[in-house]
């Protein structure tokens, strides 16, 4: 019996990592291919995988912990860390914000933290869509149709600024309140100060300015003074892995139907549902002229579903790692409900936008 609810813990807890599992061989089976990774696709694991050591070695020296205390004192919390998010993820992307922030929030002695969460996740989908290196997507799309800076801010900032502008309202109606716990206090170790260059170090290499190879150090500096950092969610970048060779299962599937699709937007936004934005756009970028719509439906599609962004899956299972099982079916609903219709939102705001249906 003990082992019955151990495998139901198990399966509760790491269904993401069974699904897409399952998932990705289904796939294989059915296009009769193997998923082939690339370059990029293996870069970005390096960096999350660099990026959860340095955070978690950040966590742990006690600095994190020390900029909640600070931040609990205000007011207004959720919509600070909303907008904090939100401004963040224009300049370091989407996953990155997340992966700072998410942390940072879960540190609180506060209430109403699986709304929060929800609410960042949000928040870093509408912020990196204002910047063509926001989210990969993003900076696909603008090198590969070539668009001033200014026209491509121009023609998405309708999307992020009314996103944020509903996310700072409804933050506003989210109270929250101190829990009273004990706490031990904390000193500030001084490998913050390491882990905080770090961070910053893998930055850089999130912006090509060094290269991404460079990260090598912060696992070296992990295994030599400081090892119990390496105790990362592994089951996550397991699932990226997973989730990379659906999508390109997917593109086999879905190519030979994309060129007599009707509508570049929804197709591109529900594609990203079960594929993700970032494999969407590379699928549909070579069927269509029309980057504006291609611009709105990948970043709108990050919205909904766990999949439709890799930031959705960053924050729902750092939360889940971070508060246990207790409340995985009420946290996912949630989390779906306030994606979902934060994408019918977006699909609405198009149409009121660009009334006249744009073909490819």
């Amino acid at each position: 019996m003990k082992a019955q609810v151990t495998l139901f813990d198990f399966i509760l807890k790491e269904w993401l990592i069974i699904m897409s599992g399952c998932v990705l061989v289904l796939t294989a089976i059915f296009a009769k291919h193997f998923p082939s990774y690339s370059v990029q696709e293996m870069q970005v694991l390096f960096i999350l995988f660099v990026l959860f050591i340095a955070v978690n070695g950040l966590q742990k020296s006690g600095l994190i912990l020390k900029i909640a205390k600070n931040m609990e004192k205000g007011k207004v919390i959720p919509l600070k860390l909303v907008v904090i998010t939100f401004l963040l993820s224009m300049i370091v992307t989407n996953d990155v914000a997340l992966i700072v922030i998410v942390p940072l929030t879960l540190s609180l002695n506060i209430n109403r933290k699986d709304i929060l969460v929800i609410l960042e996740a949000l928040a870093a989908n509408a912020g990196s869509a204002l910047t063509p290196v926001g989210n990969p997507q993003n900076l696909l799309i603008y090198w590969f149709y070539g668009i001033h800076p200014g026209i491509f801010i121009k023609t998405i900032a309708p999307f992020s600024l009314i996103l944020l502008g509903l996310l700072i309202i409804t933050s506003l109606f989210v109270k929250t309140k101190n829990v009273f716990q004990e706490s031990l206090v904390q000193k500030i170790s001084k490998k913050a100060y390491v882990y905080g260059i770090l961070i910053f170090v893998v930055l850089l290499t999130v912006f090509h300015i060094l290269p991404v190879l460079t990260g090598i150090v912060v696992i070296l500096f992990a295994v030599i003074f400081d090892r119990k950092t390496l105790q990362i969610d592994y089951a996550l970048l397991f699932s990226f892995l997973f989730f990379f060779g659906i999508a390109d299962n997917l593109k086999i599937i879905l190519a030979p139907e994309i060129s007599h699709s009707g509508h570049i937007f929804l197709f591109s936004a529900l594609a990203s549902q079960v594929m993700s934005n970032v494999p969407a756009t590379l699928l549909f970028v070579k069927f269509t002229s029309n980057w504006q719509a291609l611009l709105w439906g990948s970043n709108a599609g990050g919205f909904g579903s766990l999949f439709g962004s890799l930031a959705n899956l960053i924050a729902y299972k750092i939360y889940l790692t971070h508060e246990g099982k207790s409340n995985i079916t009420r946290f996912t609903a949630k989390f779906l409900f306030m994606g979902y219709v934060a994408l019918f939102v977006s699909i609405g705001l198009y149409f009121i936008l660009y009334h006249t249906p744009v073909l490819l």
